[in-house]
Order: C-alpha cells, then structure tokens, then sequence
C-alpha cells in the first residue's frame, strides 16, 4: 500500500487513510522536486526513508509520524549561490600570558637572642614554712607585725565563740587572755589563743585555725582533767614538739 501527498502551506506533509489499516510496518520518504532538477539543486535534499512512530491511538484513530525526512549538507555545494552576509568567524583571542608570580627576597637571618638572666632566686614565703611561737613571742611589741586576721583587741568570745563568752566574759581581749597564768581555765585560754595565731602565721602547724577553735569548745564542755589536757596539748604544739622553732623576724 502506498501514497503519495504534496506540502502544504506550513512545509508539511499530512497523509490520512480511510479505514483502520495497520501502518506499523510502513516508511515514509520525500522523492525529487518537480522542477526535474535533481541533486543539482541547492535546496534540501531528500532524506532516506523513515519508519512510522505511533504517536497516539484513541477511538480507532491512530496517529503515526516520522522523524525529518530532508537533509542539508554542512557546506553548500559549489554551483549554489553565496550568501549575501556570509557569517564571519568568531574572532580569536589571543592567549595572555599571565605576569611572572611575585616572590620575596629572602629574609635574612636574625642575630641569636642573648641569654636570659638568671632568675632572681624566690623570696621566703613564712607562711609556708614550719613555726611555731610561744605565747610569750605573740606577746613581745617587736612582732606585733606577726598578728594576721585579728589583732589584740579583738574579743575572745569572737574568736571562740559563746562557750568561752560565758566562761571568760564578753569583754576579754585576745591580748589579755595572753596573760592568763595559774588557773587551768585561764591556762587554757593562753594556750588556745597562742594555738590560734600559730595557726594563721604557719601552714604547717598541727593544727589548722577550726580546729583550734573546736578544741577550745570541747575542753570547755567537758570536766577540768580535759581542760587541762587540751592546754598540755596545745602547749606542747606551740612549743613545736621540740623540734620546730618560732620563725618570727623583728619587725621594720
């Protein structure tokens, strides 16, 4: 089966079949011009023969189409015409070449740095070091300077706190309890008030500022043997066992 159709308006070519035949296996292909001219035509070319593509089918209607049936060389041929405004080639730009990269000179080297001084060597840190003071050196005006955190005036009862308030009185110095002598109570008070400076003037004590305190309280609760054993024991520590001395330097 075969059939032939001229373009129409557009540059189409549009066939159409009566019926409903099966035009799977047909091609379609565009044959020489009617001007008997040719392939020495400078127009399109006729193209080979294309198979039928089915592009839709839809109430015994099918529509088939075919892919381009007409060729153009890439170059006319030399007996057709030139163009009017032929296409210039695009222009070529000419490759830069990009600036040498920018080096550094060379740093020159750096003279050694002289050695640094020696450190001076630290100074004495007292608190650190191991003292302990009897009550007489608390007492002595030459190192009033060694008094940190409270000074002579300040109240047993502050320090101590209500227990030896009600014992010794409200109005009883630090420097006066200094002086207690012959009594256990008053003894204890010497003690514990030289015990509690030796515990701020050095770390190493034996017993730290609190723990002064809760002695002192304890003894003062408890029966008069433990008021005396808690001044033995804190006067043997403010004597450094013997083996430690009382660092304490005139003062400037």
């Amino acid at each position: 089966m075969s059939r032939e159709e001229t373009t129409n308006w557009l540059g189409n070519y549009v066939m159409k079949f009566d019926g409903a035949p099966d035009l799977s296996g047909c091609y379609a292909q565009v044959s020489g011009s009617s001007s008997g001219q040719g392939s020495v035509d400078c127009g399109a070319a006729a193209g080979p023969a294309q198979y039928l593509r089915l592009v839709f089918r839809m109430f015994d209607m099918e529509m088939y189409a075919v892919d381009p049936l007409l060729s153009q060389p890439a170059q006319p041929m030399s007996f057709c015409p030139r163009s009017a405004n032929p296409v210039l080639p695009s222009p070529v730009t000419p490759a830069v070449r990009p600036p040498p990269p920018f080096r550094l000179p060379p740093m020159p080297g750096l003279p050694p740095l002289p050695p640094l001084p020696p450190l001076p060597p630290m100074p004495p840190m007292p608190f650190l070091e191991a003292s302990a003071c009897p009550h007489e050196s608390w007492t002595t005006p030459e190192y009033r300077c060694f008094w940190r955190a409270v000074n002579p005036d300040t109240k047993v009862a502050v320090v101590f706190g209500l227990l030896a308030g009600r014992r010794y009185g409200t109005d009883v110095t630090l420097w006066q309890g200094l002086q207690g002598r012959g009594e256990a109570y008053r003894v204890l008070l010497r003690e514990g008030v030289t015990a509690f400076l030796n515990s701020y003037n050095s770390l190493q004590f034996p017993y730290n500022t609190i723990g002064v305190v809760q002695r002192m309280n304890w003894a003062l609760m408890g029966s008069p043997r433990n008021v005396l054993l808690t001044a033995l024991r804190l006067s043997r520590a403010n004597s450094g066992y013997g083996n430690v001395t009382c660092n304490f330097t005139p003062c400037k």
